[in-house]
């Protein structure tokens, strides 16, 4: 048996492949302890612990922690002259006319920041040697008597020689046993201070809450009988052993949005959809990401709470507008959606929990577009006058009708997601209308249509119970690791030089994957940061094995002209000189079966007329349970199409029909 449980901000979904049976359940999410809400899911399915052989989680833990500023508490060790490296940080340019702009407040405080003699150079060699006698007696004691929980540690260019790292680290570890201890060149072995300096102080505050909690989960299953591999997904997309990820904390701040777009993307693919835009919207959140040829698009840093995170991420843009996204008017009297949400508790008003604020799942309930008998596929119950209640103070406000109120809430969520869309697509050089779009979570498919109009889109493909992809998502990928190194080179020397850097990391990961347990051929895949000399970012050119071993200067220049031409519109100029900053290489282990999601059976519900408000007017569209459809019969809009964990709006002018992989494909015209 192999099990999917990802914990989201609204319900924590669970997928299991016990044979040819799929499991699914939904059970809302426990914010206060995430792992109870897991193990809800797991006693609910009705599942045999002893049975499980492959148990795969995903939760908001690490990221909770940082938001909520409860990690554990820490001191940083700088070289001489850089302890205030995080409160100097970087001009933010995309503030620059706010004047109310504070910046993002690092996770360590400038007190608990000591400095330490060294120095070294960018190029690794050593300017002043580490004054261990120094440390002992200045830094040393105030370690000890701190009553830290952690201790990060960032020397100047340690990315090029981590010698001095090592050794602080040696001899805070014997004065402090069980202590943990974050080194930059653990975390990441990459140019720019600043944002290596976060990056480590980030992994250390919420490494212990993640050796806490992930430790905590092992007993709690062990305790079931659970004696099976036990991982955790990553940000990247791919997924570690949870003993692994328990030294690698970092890596799991965005692991539910990264899983939904591997499970998303892996089901597109059987229907022959390659290149597509994904969108998650959930309870609390929307999550947006773009696939080429099966790949989704990486990112070599993020942020959290403003601060950056530099590791290779899924390139996810996320704006606040889920289902639970409370409706709210500003200091200027404009209508907004989220970022703040009603959660799990209490949850939109329509769920009876205690909540009075307007949300988009009331809004859509109001219009219609949620059917309360159908919620769930009938598993929960929920109240349209609850709904109406709650946003019967904005009509009167703003002078409309409850249901044009509603709409116009709906309408101005689909404008933030369409921007978010926009950066992961224009502003990186692609065209949104060459792409399918792929909806899912529990909002999804709903706004999925009104979406595509906007960007010119003119195909949706719906997975098959598209609320529990992110859980899908956990047991559908692969074990990755990469490893990432600045070492600065010209363009000349690359084919040479950059080729050995290449192989170095490879035999490094090669090695971390034997550690883990892994045997047998990995896949690698390889990425050169690469920039005009004198430009201040870089861009990303991938080769795989093959191309790695057939690389010249030539080729280098090629794909890098190619690369920045579709970013910025123009390429090489006259005598300019090209160099690679960085150099990436990611190992992973495939999984040894990605069993498919199939459309629920149909449960002899009948199609029914219903009543749809749109466009300030109510119309008659049909009502069809998702699992009526035939394979290969299209139906057309305006429909709605209910199942047990979404619900799908086909407007009219759109046709649908469900293919061979259960796959609902939506097509304009």
């Amino acid at each position: 048996m192999r099990v999917g449980v990802e914990v989201g901000g609204t319900f924590t979904d669970l997928v299991a492949f016990d044979g040819d049976r799929i499991i699914i359940t939904k059970v809302p999410s426990t914010p206060r302890s995430p792992d109870i809400g897991a193990h809800n899911a797991l006693k609910a399915a009705g599942l045999d612990f002893t049975g499980i052989e492959d148990l795969a989680h995903g939760s908001t833990v690490a990221t909770n922690a940082v938001l909520e500023r409860k990690g554990a508490r820490l001191a940083f060790v700088v070289t001489a002259g850089f302890r205030d490296i995080l409160q100097l940080q970087r001009h933010d340019r995309r503030q620059i006319y706010d004047l109310e702009y504070r910046k993002p407040v690092p996770v360590v405080a400038r007190r608990d920041t000591f400095e330490v003699v060294e120095r070294v150079k960018g190029d690794g060699s050593v300017v002043t040697g580490f004054d261990e006698a120094a440390f002992r007696r200045d830094v040393l004691p105030k370690l000890v008597d701190g009553k830290y929980g952690a201790i990060a540690v960032c020397l100047l260019n340690a990315y090029a020689n981590p010698e001095h790292e090592r050794r602080i680290s040696e001899i805070v570890e014997a004065a402090l046993p069980g202590i943990l201890v974050t080194c930059s060149h653990d975390v990441s072995r990459v140019f720019r201070e600043f944002e290596r300096a976060s990056t480590t102080t980030l992994s250390a505050f919420v490494q212990p809450v993640i050796d806490r909690y992930l430790g905590g989960f092992e007993q709690r299953l062990a305790g079931d009988g659970f004696a099976g591999r036990f991982s955790v997904m990553q940000s990247n997309g791919g997924r570690l052993p949870a003993s692994a990820m328990r030294k690698s904390a970092i890596t799991a701040l965005f692991s539910g949005p990264a899983a939904g777009v591997v499970g998303a993307v892996r089901q597109s693919m059987r229907s022959g959809f390659a290149d597509v835009i994904t969108f998650d919207m959930g309870g609390t959140s929307t999550d947006v990401c773009l696939a080429d040829a099966g790949k989704a698009a990486l990112a070599n840093e993020t942020e959290i709470d403003g601060l950056p995170i530099q590791t290779p991420v899924l390139d996810i843009v996320t704006v606040g507008g889920g289902g639970g996204s409370i409706v709210w008017v500003d200091d200027g009297g404009m209508l907004r959606v989220g970022p703040r949400s009603a959660g799990a508790d209490p949850g939109p008003a329509c769920y009876m929990r205690g909540g009075t604020e307007p949300t988009i799942t009331d809004a859509q309930l109001i219009v219609g577009a949620v059917r309360p008998e159908a919620f769930l596929g009938g598993r929960m119950t929920i109240d349209t006058e609850l709904a109406r209640k709650a946003f019967a103070p904005l009509a009167e406000r703003f002078g409309l009708s409850i249901e044009g109120m509603a709409e116009s809430a709906i309408k101005l969520v689909n404008a933030n997601i369409v921007r978010a869309i926009q950066l992961v697509s224009t502003e990186r050089g692609r065209d949104p209308r060459d792409y399918a779009l792929l909806p899912f979570g529990g909002g999804g498919p709903l706004h999925a249509a009104s979406i595509a109009d906007q960007l010119g889109v003119r195909t949706i493909v719906v997975p098959p119970n598209p609320g529990v992809i992110s859980a899908y998502g956990l047991i559908a990928s692969d074990f990755t690791k990469y490893a990432t190194r600045t070492a600065l080179m010209r363009l000349e020397r690359g084919a040479t030089d950059g080729v050995a850097v290449f192989r170095g990391l490879q035999k490094e990961l090669a090695d971390n994957f034997r550690e883990m347990g892994f045997a047998g051929d990995l896949d690698f895949t390889f990425t050169a940061e690469m920039r005009f000399v004198g430009q201040a970012f870089e861009i990303s050119v991938d080769f795989d094995e093959a191309g790695l071993g057939a690389i010249t200067q030539q080729s280098l220049l090629k794909s890098f002209e190619e690369a920045h031409y579709r970013v910025f519109f123009h390429g090489l100029g006259a005598n300019q000189k090209v160099e690679i900053v960085s150099f990436r290489v990611g190992a992973s282990v495939p999984v040894a079966a990605r069993q498919p999601l199939t459309m629920p059976a149909d449960d002899g519900t009948a199609e029914s007329a219903h009543d749809l408000y749109e466009n300030g007017a109510w119309i008659s569209c049909r009502h069809l349970p998702a699992g009526r459809m035939v394979v290969g019969e299209a139906v057309a809009g305006p429909l709605i199409l209910s199942g047990a964990t979404a619900t799908t709006y086909l407007p009219s002018g759109w046709s649908a029909e469900r293919d061979a992989a259960d796959n609902i494909v939506m097509r304009k015209g």
